[in-house]
C-alpha cells in the first residue's frame, strides 16, 4: 500500500513539476541548454514560499508596531479628555457649594477649623510630589485673596483651592501613571507587576480602604478623604512604575548612531538564507562610544564566538542586555555599572559585515525586540516632560 502512494505522489509531483528544458543564446550565436529538473523545481518553489512568508510576517510587524504606537496615543488623549471633565464637574460642584454656603449663615469658626484639617491633610499627599518634574508648577496654590476681602471670601477661596489642588493631583498623578503604565505595554511587559506598591502616604492609610475610616484618621470630611485616597493610590502607581522603569533597559546604547537592521527574520549577510536576527543592529563611526541601557552588574566582558568582543550586563528581574562586536571594553565581569555609563565602542569583531554595534535584550533567557523597549524608554521621557 505505501508502495503505492508513493507512486502516486511521485506523479503527483512530476505532473506539477515536470522537466524543463531552458536554451540560452549568447552574443556570438553559441545556444546553451539547461535542464529544470522537478526537484531544483521544488527548491525554487520552496525558496519562493520562504522569502513570501519572510515579507508577510516583516510586514506584519511594521503593520503592528505603528498601530500599537496609534493606540497608546488614543489612549493618552482619552485620559487627558477625562481629566479634563473631572475639572469641569468639580468646579461646578465647587461653584454649587460656595453658593449653598454663602446662603447659610454657618460659622466662621467652623469653616476656618474644616479648612485647617483639610489643609494639613492636603500636606501631607502635597510632600509626596517633591521631586517629581513638573509636580512643583502643576500643583502650586492659588494667590490669597487681599486683605481687605470678608474673611468668609477669604476662607472659601482658600477651601476651593484646596479642592482644585486635590483634583489636580490625581489628574497629574494618573496621566503620568497611565503614560508609564502605556510605555510598559509597549515593551511586551504587565504594568501590573511592577505598581501597586503601599500607598505613598503609608502608615493607617495603607489599611484603611472604607472611606469614613479614612475620614476619620486625618480629620476631614469623607469626599475629601476619599479624592486624597484617590490620589495617594494614583501617585503610589506612578512612583512603583517611575522606579521600575529606572531599572529596566529602556535607554539606547547609543545616542548619536542609527538604527539598521532589527530584531525578526532576514537573510543572513555571509549565506544569504533566511535566518533569526535576535537583536537590533546600530551603524556608527569606528570609536562611538557604547553605553548601558539601564543600571546593573557586568555578567561577562570577554569574546563570544560571533559575537566577537561581547559585554554582557544583568539589571535583575530577569532582564539582560548584550552589547556586541565591540572595537574594546573599559568594564570587568562583577562591576556595577549606571544607566548611561559607558562600557565599551562600536567595532566590527566577530562575524560582522562591518562598523556596527549589535544589541540584544533579554528576559528571562528569551530574546526580545530592543526596539520596543527603546520606543517605552521615548513614552517614559515623555511622562517626565
Amino acid at each position: 500500500m505505501s508502495k503505492v502512494r508513493v507512486s502516486r505522489l511521485r506523479s503527483f509531483v512530476e505532473r506539477l513539476f515536470p522537466e524543463r528544458h531552458l536554451f540560452l543564446r549568447t552574443p556570438d550565436g553559441e545556444i546553451t541548454g539547461h535542464v529544470l529538473s522537478p526537484g531544483r523545481q521544488m527548491m525554487m518553489a520552496a525558496g519562493a514560499c520562504l522569502l513570501g512568508g519572510w515579507l508577510l510576517v516583516a510586514t506584519g510587524g511594521v503593520i503592528w508596531g505603528a498601530v500599537t504606537g496609534i493606540t497608546a496615543e488614543r489612549q493618552v488623549h482619552r485620559v487627558r479628555a477625562a481629566s479634563e471633565r473631572m475639572n469641569a464637574d468639580l468646579q461646578a460642584r465647587l461653584d454649587s457649594a460656595v453658593a449653598r454656603m454663602a446662603a447659610t449663615s454657618g460659622s466662621i469658626d467652623d469653616l476656618a477649623h474644616s479648612v485647617e484639617r483639610r489643609h494639613a491633610a492636603l500636606t501631607r499627599v502635597m510632600t509626596q510630589f517633591r521631586g517629581i518634574p513638573g509636580a512643583e508648577q502643576e500643583l502650586a496654590p492659588a494667590e490669597p485673596l487681599a486683605a481687605d476681602r470678608p474673611p468668609v471670601a477669604r476662607l472659601v477661596a482658600v477651601r476651593m483651592d484646596q479642592e482644585r489642588l486635590i483634583a489636580r493631583a490625581q489628574s497629574f498623578a494618573d496621566s503620568r501613571a497611565e503614560r508609564l503604565r502605556l510605555a510598559f505595554r509597549l515593551a511586551g511587559l504587565n504594568p501590573a507587576a511592577y505598581a501597586g506598591s503601599p500607598s505613598a502616604l503609608g502608615g493607617p492609610l495603607v489599611d484603611a480602604d472604607n472611606p469614613e475610616a479614612l475620614a476619620a484618621i486625618l480629620d476631614v470630611d469623607e469626599s475629601f478623604a476619599r479624592r486624597i485616597q484617590r490620589a495617594t493610590d494614583d501617585l503610589s502607581d506612578m512612583r512603583s512604575l517611575a522606579d521600575a522603569a529606572e531599572r529596566l533597559p529602556f535607554g539606547r546604547p547609543s545616542a548619536t548612531a542609527r538604527t539598521t537592521s532589527g530584531f525578526g527574520v532576514r537573510f543572513d549577510p555571509f549565506n544569504h538564507r533566511p535566518a533569526l536576527h535576535q537583536g537590533q543592529d546600530f551603524a556608527g563611526p569606528l570609536g562611538t562610544p557604547i553605553r548601558a541601557t539601564a543600571p546593573g552588574v557586568i555578567s561577562f566582558a570577554g569574546v563570544r564566538s560571533g559575537y566577537g568582543n561581547t559585554v554582557e550586563i544583568d539589571h535583575g528581574g530577569g532582564f539582560k542586555t548584550r552589547y556586541a562586536h565591540l572595537q574594546g571594553f573599559n568594564v570587568t565581569v562583577g562591576q556595577r555599572v549606571a544607566v548611561g555609563q559607558r562600557i565599551g565602542a562600536m567595532g566590527s569583531t566577530g562575524r560582522s559585515t562591518g562598523v556596527h554595534l549589535h544589541y540584544e535584550v533579554w528576559v528571562n533567557g528569551r530574546p526580545q525586540n530592543p526596539a520596543r523597549f527603546m520606543r517605552a524608554g521615548d513614552y517614559v521621557q515623555q511622562a517626565q516632560d
